[in-house]
């Protein structure tokens, strides 16, 4: 059963740590970015490929220290990931994490994670998160494919009428809600039985 609460996360409102940058941690540093273009990152790695600093390069949000990791970078942190393939030093600051209160995720551990980076259908305002409980991201990552080839490109028109309706309204929020349903409810089956076969 998965228990895992969804939540998003607003990344430019907190201070996230990256440890580790090479093609694991390009790929968090990209989906971090593609989701939060402002997030603030503080991305901390012995060696930074170059990959990775071509990306981060002009990222106003993005900073970058090259050298071993410190305790001190935990400072201040809302925020952690992790892109290592060092067992002793992923425990090391899994503990840190858990003594300050900091949420951690590490590539590849789910059993040292408290939060896991899903794939995530995206179409202009409208996002869908996707979790496996980190049993099989390649799962994740068909329906992603399948739900974002499924969703018509005119979704975020959609979504700008119903919330320029939802602001016009009046009545009670209670009112509000069974009118925004109704209404939605005859998009999704118009869309339904529009589609082809």
């Amino acid at each position: 059963m998965n228990e895992l609460f969804p939540i998003y996360v607003k990344l430019a409102q907190i201070q996230t740590l990256l440890v580790g940058a090479g093609p694991v941690g390009l790929e968090k540093l990209q989906a971090m970015l593609t989701n939060s273009p402002n997030a603030n990152i503080h991305l901390v790695a012995e060696r930074i490929d170059e990959e990775v600093r071509a990306f981060v390069r002009g990222k106003d949000t993005i900073r970058t220290s090259e050298r071993a990791f410190a305790d001190t970078d935990i400072e201040g942190i809302d925020l952690i990931v992790l892109a290592t393939n060092n067992p002793t030093l992923n425990a090391h600051i899994r503990k840190l994490a858990t003594k300050n209160n900091v949420l951690l995720n590490v590539a590849d551990k789910p059993d040292l994670c408290d939060f896991y980076l899903g794939s995530v259908v995206r179409k202009g305002n409208l996002k869908i998160g996707i979790s496996t409980n980190g049993k099989s991201p390649t799962i994740a990552k068909r329906l992603k494919e399948f739900l974002h080839e499924l969703l018509p490109d005119e979704i975020d028109e959609t979504l700008d009428l119903m919330s320029q309706l939802r602001d016009e309204m009046k009545g009670d929020m209670k009112e509000k809600i069974q009118a925004l349903n109704k209404h939605t409810k005859t998009i999704l089956e118009t869309k339904r039985y529009d589609s082809p076969n």
